[in-house]
């Protein structure tokens, strides 16, 4: 009997895989806080509500910069996959890859859309919002462009294990990103 055959080891498999699937998600807005700057997205415009359609925290920079080392680290697990025959794991392609780090982007600018417009200021606590922003945006991205994808990967124990462990990632990573001077604040 495999480890997998096993009630812990399904579960154990399932957070494990919940994992490699989110990658290319979880990396884009950790690696925006700390590439990003110069020229806000929003152009410094107000929406018709007189406030900021964005912010100043979402950049050109931050944003492309964090797609891109999404996608990179996507592509060393598919290289990783293919060199040391990880079958066992989800499959990435380089399509998955692109639209997992480009909607978790996309999921935080909405968010962030409607911060302005609930009155919320650059930094201010949401609570589920920001944590599941770039779960929303990647998956959505995903099933609009690459349905089957999407159905084939993501079954009820790995979305479960990506509800549970999405909070927990996103604190840990917020705490370090503000004792490291990228983030302004540990939320």
């Amino acid at each position: 009997m495999t480890l997998e055959n096993t009630v812990v080891g399904y579960w154990i498999f399932s957070l494990l895989a919940a994992l490699w699937i989110m990658i290319p998600a979880y990396v884009p807005n950790s690696a925006a806080a700390a590439l990003g700057g110069g020229t806000p997205i929003d152009f410094g415009r107000g929406c018709g509500d007189g406030r900021r359609i964005f912010g100043d925290g979402k950049t050109y920079r931050g944003f492309f910069g964090g797609v891109l080392c999404g996608v990179l680290v996507g592509f060393i697990e598919i290289w990783a996959q293919s060199s040391f025959n990880l079958t066992v794991l989800p499959q990435h392609t380089f399509l998955s890859v692109i639209l997992l780090a480009t909607g978790a982007l996309l999921g935080d600018l909405a968010k962030s859309f409607f911060k302005r417009r609930l009155g919320k200021e650059r930094g201010e606590s949401w609570p589920l919002a920001d944590q599941y922003d770039l779960v929303i945006g990647s998956f959505l991205l995903i099933l609009l462009v690459c349905p089957q994808w999407l159905f084939e990967n993501i079954t009820l124990p790995i979305a479960a294990w990506i509800v549970i462990i999405t909070p927990l990632l996103h604190r840990v990573v917020n705490i370090i990103g503000y004792y490291i001077g990228v983030k302004e604040v540990p939320w």
